[in-house]
């Protein structure tokens, strides 16, 4: 991706009329409804062990368009209905290469609210977006400009449990490009009383966004719970109020994680990271809270692409590499760490060390090891007995 022009989505937030509104929802519903159809459809045919294909059913769709019970299908523009099931293709190809688990039903309530416009189902010009069988342009609120010079290649709008209305148009991006080379490598090593701790030392504040808005966020989602349930007005408008502080919530971390990823890519050339598994680690009921407020995964994934936007090297480290029980100075491993000790001094060296800033050097060091070496390479180190410890199975990290 490095060297050329990489896809870059644009989102902003709009503000359309009620026409429009009225005519984007029933456009999610007939996308969820094609979707739902051609997965049943597949799924019936997937017990019979045979396999249904897009292209045919796209052809299912232009039947049910013709039959009574579905004509309605036909108000609405047939783009982001081609999309839905193109999507679904994506899903059961990921399916059949083990990359994913079996497609799921779209609910109503809790599936995404959105659509897809390619080329042909929507208009750009002159800053002005316009979607087919649609009234009038959307009043965009154009926060930064597009590239200059640059057209969209399809447009998604969508709208988020809060009740706000986004565009997101993807476009090449000229203005993306390799930053300078630089000899700078860093360790990161991710916790939860501090964000971040990096080889240099620096130890990089947990912002605990949730925390911020954990009273008010509690008193939405009692009032919530004291509603009675159905599709009355008093309900919804609760809902709407939990789903606007969970998403200022969201808002605050995502801003948070960009800025401080952006700068660790434009500050370093190599980034060394160890591979939590945080889908396994928020099982722990005690810190799932702060572990998922922690925003570990969007972060890896922000440096994943990041790095490959700015031709930076991110190495991702063994999860089982005990970086915490690793003197970084002498190399002897500690035959145990409890969570509660935070600052330790090693028995081969006497070397004292801060049990964060110690655990970045080791991912540090593991990392550029396997950047020389190869991967899977750790670097030497010994028992408490004097023994090496390489190939000995390394145990569970401690986070």
């Amino acid at each position: 991706m490095a060297g050329g022009h990489v896809k870059r989505a644009f989102k902003y937030r709009f503000y359309p009329t009620d026409a429009q509104a009225a005519e984007l929802s029933r456009t999610f519903g007939c996308v969820r409804k094609v979707y739902n159809l051609a997965l049943a459809v597949r799924t019936e045919a997937w017990a019979r062990q045979e396999r249904v294909n897009y292209n045919q059913t796209s052809a299912m769709l232009t039947v049910w368009k013709k039959t009574e019970e579905l004509a309605y299908l036909c108000e609405v523009s047939s783009v982001p209905l081609q999309q839905t099931l193109r999507h679904l293709q994506v899903a059961f190809t990921n399916f059949f290469a083990k990359r994913a688990k079996y497609p799921r039903f779209k609910s109503r309530k809790k599936s995404r609210k959105s659509a897809e416009y390619t080329t042909s189902g929507f208009r750009y010009r002159s800053g002005q977006l316009t979607l087919a069988k649609m009234s009038g342009p959307l009043d965009v609120v154009w926060s930064r400009p597009l590239p200059e010079g640059v057209s969209p290649s399809t447009v998604t709008v969508s709208q988020d449990g809060a009740g706000r209305w986004f565009v997101s148009l993807l476009c090449e991006d000229p203005a993306v490009k390799p930053l300078p080379a630089t000899d700078t490598a860093i360790g990161i090593d991710a916790g939860l009383d501090h964000l971040l701790t990096l080889s240099t030392g620096e130890k990089i504040a947990n912002p605990r966004h949730e925390r911020q808005d954990r009273a008010r966020l509690a008193l939405a989602q009692r009032r919530l719970a004291k509603k009675a349930k159905g599709e009355g007005a008093n309900r919804a408008k609760a809902r709407r109020k939990v789903a606007r502080i969970h998403a200022r919530i969201a808002d605050r971390r995502r801003d948070y994680l960009h800025k401080l990823t952006t700068r660790l890519v434009r500050e370093n050339q190599t980034l060394v990271i160890e591979d939590l598994t945080v889908r396994n680690m928020v099982k722990n009921r005690s810190l799932a809270r702060a572990i998922s407020d922690a925003g570990w995964r969007d972060m890896r994934t922000m440096l994943e692409y990041k790095a490959a936007w700015y031709g930076r090297n991110l190495v991702v480290v063994d999860r089982w590499f005990p970086s915490s029980k690793l003197c970084s100075h002498c190399g002897m491993l500690a035959s145990k760490m409890p969570l509660d000790v935070r600052t330790w001094t090693c028995d081969g060296c006497g070397t004292t060390h801060d049990r964060d800033v110690n655990a970045a050097r080791n991912v540090k060091a593991a990392g550029l090891a396997v950047t020389v070496c190869g991967a899977g390479v750790r670097p030497q180190r010994r028992t408490p007995g004097g023994q090496s410890a390489t190939k000995q199975k390394p145990p569970r990290r401690e986070p």
